[in-house]
């Protein structure tokens, strides 16, 4: 067999080979596909959702498996075999711009290949990922294909030493530290002296096509549940003469799948908790990491502070020099450097820009565009607007599709009155305007730069620069009204 010195199998140039290229690793030669096995209904979750959108660390677990796939080749090569609710499937992935495979009736994993043969058998090599286990890596799937490479293997297997091999089938080697394959033997039918073999078949396969193909329809459904079983194909494959081998991955915990919520909850603990210390290892500090919940695609800059029970999901970038303080909740949103977000706060698809300090209790809803070094405060909720350098809303206020200038004060209570019952309408309040508590802005309208509104103003019109707009009732007072309504009501 051959040895490769590069201990990254992602940075393999020789001929066949996984080498980087334009985004993400390629194949120089041969074809490879990878097929990623997705149409089961994950009866044991009791669940009327697909198994394999069942969520861990932020994203579906077929979500995972394909990020992995399509490091290691193309999304163009990788097809997702769906069949349990295919359409719904098919919606929750189809941005990754991979293929997908209708497996109608679902009859097993070898049945899976035979329906998608037609789709594969172009290729030279297959390799086989299973839809329901997130923790893959393509350092693993290109070790993987590069060990089948060079054993020219028909068939080659990933097995894991498990500390409990329960429930897995036990892989047989032909001798001690042979690669060939003897035989994968099934828990029930195990003898007591196999099932004492730590050594498991992880359902992970490469293939050589032809010889796949050729030999598929020998498959049986003689077994309990009348199924093609794609672990059958080493036993196929051996009787027909084919070299079939294995390749032990020394992390287990990647080939474990998820098969109930009890698995779901482990494995979604194993990789937060990998992301936490992959942040920490680049200069994050988190206080309490096992109480926050940080997603698998989230990116945090060095020397910026997360206190406990936070968490931050979706896609969102963190810079350096932020703190997140407790409780709040960040989605999907863009955070530069030198950020405060204060406690309680909750922020999804907002952009904040640097210096800026958010909260406590603010809320900022999709298209939220906060300047440098602007406050929004207490009990304030913004939606689709641009707050400008250094401006402050920082109580209880509303503002919503508003675009608001440099240096704009706005006062406790003010409301953007943006819907009139049928659009959306805009407010625009220019550079240094000062806004009044317990103002209402009834859109569409605009103040000018320098411009005050006075307090508790309702304003329906256009206010000029520099210029201070009232729009309030005159106040009347009725002296000693209020001891005649008293004496009324009690009369002696």
């Amino acid at each position: 067999m051959k040895k490769s010195t590069n201990s990254d199998p992602l940075s393999k140039s020789s001929a066949g080979r996984v080498s980087p290229e334009v985004g993400h690793p390629k194949l120089n030669s041969p074809r490879v596909a990878i097929a990623i096995m997705a149409a089961g209904k994950g009866t044991r979750l009791k669940s009327k959702l697909p198994k394999v959108l069942h969520e861990v660390g932020g994203k579906t677990l077929l979500a995972h498996v394909i990020a992995a796939a399509t490091r290691v080749v193309s999304p163009n090569d990788v097809f997702a075999i769906i069949g349990n609710e295919a359409d719904r499937v098919r919606a929750a992935v189809e941005n990754t711009g991979i293929n997908f495979i209708l497996q109608s009736e679902q009859r097993g994993t070898g049945h899976a290949l035979m329906v998608a043969r037609q789709a594969l058998d172009s290729y030279d090599h297959v390799i086989v990922l299973s839809g329901d286990a997130p923790q893959i890596t393509p350092q693993t799937v290109a070790s993987l294909l590069n060990f089948h490479l060079d054993e020219q293997a028909a068939m080659t297997l990933l097995s894991a030493d498990l500390s409990d091999p329960t429930g897995y089938g036990r892989v047989l080697r032909k001798s001690a530290g042979s690669a060939e394959v003897r035989a994968i033997v099934e828990e029930k039918s195990a003898s007591a002296a196999q099932k004492k073999i730590r050594e498991i078949n992880a359902g992970f396969y490469v293939f050589a096509a032809p010889q796949l193909f050729s030999n598929i329809e020998k498959l049986s459904t003689a077994n309990p549940h009348g199924e093609y079983y794609l672990t059958d194909m080493a036993e196929v494959l051996r009787r027909a003469g084919q070299r079939v081998v294995v390749w032990k991955t020394l992390n287990s915990t990647e080939v474990l799948g998820a098969n109930t919520r009890i698995e779901l909850s482990f494995i979604d603990y194993q990789m937060r908790m990998r992301k936490c210390h992959a942040l920490m290892t680049e200069g994050v500090t988190i206080f309490f990491p096992a109480s926050c919940v940080i997603d698998d695609d989230v990116d945090v800059s060095p020397d910026t502070v997360i206190e406990p029970f936070v968490q931050i999901l979706g896609k969102t970038r963190i810079g350096s020099d932020c703190r997140i303080r407790s409780y709040s909740v960040i989605r999907d949103s863009a955070i530069a450097d030198g950020v405060l977000i204060r406690n309680g706060s909750i922020l999804e698809g907002a952009g904040i820009g640097s210096r800026a300090v958010i909260g406590p209790y603010s809320h900022l809803r999709p298209g939220s565009v906060i300047g440098e070094g602007a406050h929004v405060g207490n009990f304030v909720e913004t939606k689709k607007i641009k707050l400008g350098k250094g401006s402050k809303a920082n109580h209880l206020t509303y503002l919503g599709d508003a675009e608001i200038g440099a240096g704009v004060n706005i006062g406790a209570g003010t409301i953007t009155c943006n819907y009139d019952g049928v659009q959306k309408n805009t407010t625009v309040i220019e550079d240094g305007a000062f806004i009044g508590s317990d103002s209402t802005l009834v859109a569409p309208v605009r103040v000018g730069k320098g411009a005050y509104v006075g307090a508790a103003s309702c304003i329906t019109t256009n206010v000029p620069e520099d210029s201070l707009a009232i729009g309030r009732a005159q106040q009347i007072v009725k002296e000693g009204w209020a001891k005649e309504k008293r004496a009324a009501r009690n009369p002696k």
